[in-house]
């Protein structure tokens, strides 16, 4: 299984990542990628860029090293209501729009039916394409309800192959995200390989996600960066447009 579009990545705009936009294009071209998406950090993260830097995105080429560039976001999800931090019309302007959970945004956990229903209420935003790292055992949801509900809105499942690193500050990751695999292949959900690469190098890093997908027994055709073109099909406000 072989990624050919990083969906989940961030340049020097998010405050605590270490590239630029065509440093990042560069070494993604050169480790044979199709596409990249990078999706800065919204404005509620500490230290990362405004409301006007997504409203200007499209003065940037979509395409750069003869590689498909797609500019994103990843959204602070603020509350049990599943409230996020840039304005609907904003989102709809972007290509792509992953929506996470982070402490310093959201706070402490309300227990597992509330970190549900903060999924489950994200998941039904027309503009929230894909959930970012729901691994993390700080905000561990009902896997079953997720992965149903991210089969039902046509919202895509991240594996976050930062979560899985070894000594990663996200808890019990592994396990929770080989539940989330079982409960996807149970429905059909369709997932995405993010890197969450905050510097070049990690452009693509799959090595323990693939691992933990070779564990699983996950099939490749619910995978859906395997291509440019399989991704942007399954992106829900694609889908919503040729509806």
């Amino acid at each position: 299984m072989e990624v050919k579009i990083d969906t989940h990545t961030h340049t020097l705009a998010s405050g605590h990542a270490y590239n630029t936009i065509r440093e990042m294009a560069a070494m993604a071209k050169q480790k044979g990628l199709e596409g990249l998406a990078i999706t800065e950090h919204a404005p509620k993260m500490p230290g990362s860029c405004g409301l006007y830097y997504f409203q200007n995105l499209s003065v940037v080429p979509r395409h750069m090293a003869d590689l498909r560039l797609l500019f994103g976001v990843e959204l602070n999800i603020l509350d049990a209501e599943g409230t996020v931090d840039l304005p609907p019309e904003t989102i709809r302007g972007l290509d792509l729009a992953i929506a996470s959970i982070h402490p310093p945004c959201y706070g402490k956990s309300g227990g597992r039916a509330e970190n549900t229903r903060t999924y489950v209420n994200a998941m039904h935003l027309d503009y929230v394409d894909i959930i970012g790292h729901p691994d993390d055992g700080r905000y561990a949801p009902d896997y079953d309800v997720l992965a149903r509900t991210a089969k039902e809105t046509g919202t895509l499942l991240e594996i976050n192959n930062s979560s899985l690193r070894p000594g990663g500050f996200r808890e019990n990751t592994h396990d929770n995200a080989l539940e989330l695999l079982a409960c996807c292949k149970k429905y059909g959900t369709m997932i995405t390989l993010g890197s969450d690469a905050h510097v070049d190098m990690d452009i693509a890093r799959t090595d323990y996600s693939a691992r933990l997908l070779a564990e699983a027994g996950f099939p490749e055709e619910l995978v859906a960066n395997t291509s440019c073109e399989k991704l942007l099909s399954n992106l829900k406000r694609n889908r919503r447009q040729t509806r």
